[in-house]
């Protein structure tokens, strides 16, 4: 049985100013933004070419069951990938995005990160995995399945 991560929710204070935030500077896609059941509105956004979303709510924990809400602004190191740093890297600051300049840690492959922060402060870092280019997961995933 595969089991899938495809949703992280997010811990945010205004879920209309986040939501722009990750559409307009981030360039995440708006899955869904509806009350989704009495009471319970999410806003769902995917990042271009990723099979995981983040959740914006202000009752997904409640639903969750979780005994202690997480703190906007918590969550940090959560990663997207990308196969060309540079070119990532000016696509935000057109959008107007504060992220710092690419940071190159070893000559390899994943070594090279840039990172920025929500309005809340969540962190997040970017990484470039060239490899990507020529391997995209999703491939990568179904070519691992099916040699299973």
């Amino acid at each position: 049985m595969d089991f899938t991560l495809e949703v992280i929710p997010l811990p945010v204070t205004d879920i209309d100013r986040a939501r722009d935030f990750y559409r307009d500077k981030v360039g995440f896609h708006v899955d869904i933004d509806q009350e989704v059941m009495p009471g319970m509105r999410i806003v769902q956004l995917t990042p271009p070419g990723s099979g995981c979303s983040i959740a914006l709510g202000d009752t997904i924990w409640e639903m969750a069951q979780v005994e202690t809400r997480p703190e906007p602004g918590s969550y940090q190191a959560l990663q997207l990938c990308v196969a060309d740093i540079g070119a990532a890297h000016a696509e935000l600051t057109a959008r107007g995005l504060e992220v710092s300049e690419p940071v190159r840690y070893a000559p390899d492959d994943g070594a090279t990160f840039m990172y920025f922060k929500d309005p809340d402060g969540n962190g997040w870092a970017i990484q470039e995995y060239r490899r990507r280019e020529a391997e995209p997961l999703h491939k990568v995933l179904a070519d691992l399945k099916g040699g299973a």
